[in-house]
């Protein structure tokens, strides 16, 4: 099997991870591949069986070396569970009175490096749990339920999803079922500090790739700034576009930036389209109407630690001659878990890869994004 493919990925992960799970469409050539050694993480997929494309990014030296890497141990993966926020006074990466900086900064072990248990499995789903004890910055503690259930998605499902798919199109969709329950005998709430499933996706970047986020139009004064574009400083503007109704940014993995936009401008969905395969990649999520509590993942103490993103871009990049990797990542959250004992909160997240004719993809991105595969590339 060729480097890329999915037979190449599928067969060097078996070589590392006995308990691999692997799901498969019986009608079609659909396939994914979900590891518990990684918290149930999608490590990748394929719409054209062992030959074909392998869409999520793997990093397949660190996976190799088995050496566990301080701060992130990034083993890629087209859809892994985090849990949020990531900075402020209730981040749960960095320690209690700490310094907001790299150095400081660690994903909790319990979504690193710990498995999950599979509780589950049939030929297209699988589910996974894990109970975790957490504390934030502030210090305070969090008892934590995890469940977690991935499906393969079938054609039919894709077809109420995103209409009618002409059958030359190559198609592979999945969905995650993820919930977070409080075990502990605290309420979380703003000021004991609230937690939010946070959903990303690794994807492999390519010079003619780009990411496409619709938003909300809208005045600045009812709805906030369109898009926050500073979080490794202001993106150059050859990177990222704003337009009408959508919000392009560059997924070449040659700039390290990252984009977020808020419950008030996202919408349920985001997407990618790389030009030079002719792949549509869609992505589909929870976004409950009226909930504007969103966690703030910004690395700072915080004014305002529940005004944050509900859907995020990154594309990565070279620091200081460094790189974690060729891949760019679609992201959405949760609003914050302000739970009582024993409550729980869901997040959905589903993902499809089209791969077919321009002419064809065409049809399927001016009905959803509301513009042509040209409008898409920046």
């Amino acid at each position: 099997m060729q480097k890329g493919s999915f037979g190449y990925d599928l067969e060097f992960l078996k070589t590392h991870h006995k308990d691999l799970v692997l799901l498969e469409d019986s009608s079609s050539d659909s396939k994914l591949i979900v590891l518990p050694a990684y918290q149930g993480r999608i490590m990748t997929s394929t719409a054209e069986g062992l030959t074909g494309m392998s869409f999520g990014w793997i990093n397949h030296e660190l996976i190799a070396s088995k050496q566990i890497t301080p701060h992130i141990y990034a083993v890629g993966g087209e859809e892994r569970f985090w849990l949020g926020p990531e900075g402020g006074q209730f981040s749960i990466y960095f320690k209690k009175d700490s310094a907001f900086d790299f150095e400081q900064w660690q994903v909790p072990k319990e979504i690193d490096t710990e498995p999950f248990e599979l509780i589950a499995q049939s030929s297209t789903s699988a589910s996974f749990k894990k109970v975790v004890h957490l504390k934030n910055y502030s210090g305070s503690s969090f008892d934590v339920g995890i469940n977690r259930m991935i499906h393969l998605l079938n054609r039919d499902s894709l077809y109420q999803l995103i209409g009618d798919i002409d059958s030359s199109v190559r198609v592979v969709g999945f969905s995650s079922d993820n919930t977070i329950t409080n075990l502990s005998n605290n309420t979380w709430d703003e000021k004991y500090g609230m937690l939010s499933i946070w959903i990303l996706s690794m994807l492999n970047a390519g010079d003619e790739t780009t990411i496409a986020i619709p938003y909300r139009s809208g005045s600045d004064i009812e709805f906030g700034r369109v898009v926050t574009d500073d979080y490794f400083g202001e993106v150059p503007s050859d990177r990222l576009k704003v337009t009408k109704d959508l919000i392009l940014l560059k997924a070449d993995a040659k700039y390290r930036s990252k984009i977020g936009i808020s419950p008030k401008r996202a919408k349920p969905f985001a997407g990618s389209y790389d030009a030079k395969n002719n792949v549509l990649t869609i992505a589909f999520f929870s976004l409950p109407e009226g909930n504007q509590q969103y966690v703030n993942s910004l690395w700072e103490i915080q004014t305002d630690p529940f005004s944050g993103d509900a859907v995020n871009a990154y594309n990565d990049g070279p620091i200081s001659g460094k790189q974690m990797g060729k891949f760019y990542e679609i992201e959405s959250s949760s609003p914050g878990a302000a739970l009582g004992p024993g409550e729980s909160l869901s997040h959905q997240h589903t993902t499809i890869h089209l791969k077919g004719s321009k002419e064809q993809l065409e049809k399927i991105s001016t009905k959803l994004f509301g513009v042509s595969l040209q409008e898409m590339i920046l």
